[in-house]
């Protein structure tokens, strides 16, 4: 059973994936986890993601955050 309650599969994987790159600048983490999700992800995960983002960003970990919207752009 999930301890995050709530929250999207989407959301709780970006966010894990977030601590993975924390120990760099956050811009060049921010990127690093966007291409991440773009090379690995479904496109209906990252729409979820998306549209997670929108909804609920304090949902998210800033640089999960700041992927999903590098994302968009």
């Amino acid at each position: 059973m999930s301890t995050h309650t709530g929250t999207s599969p989407q959301v709780r994987l970006a966010n894990e994936i977030a601590v993975h790159f924390r120990h760099q600048a956050p811009e060049q983490a921010a990127a690093a986890i966007a291409e991440h999700i773009r090379a690995f992800w479904d496109p209906r995960m990252r729409a979820e993601l998306l549209a997670r983002a929108e909804a609920e960003p304090d949902a998210f970990d800033p640089l999960a955050l700041a992927a999903a919207r590098l994302l968009t752009g």
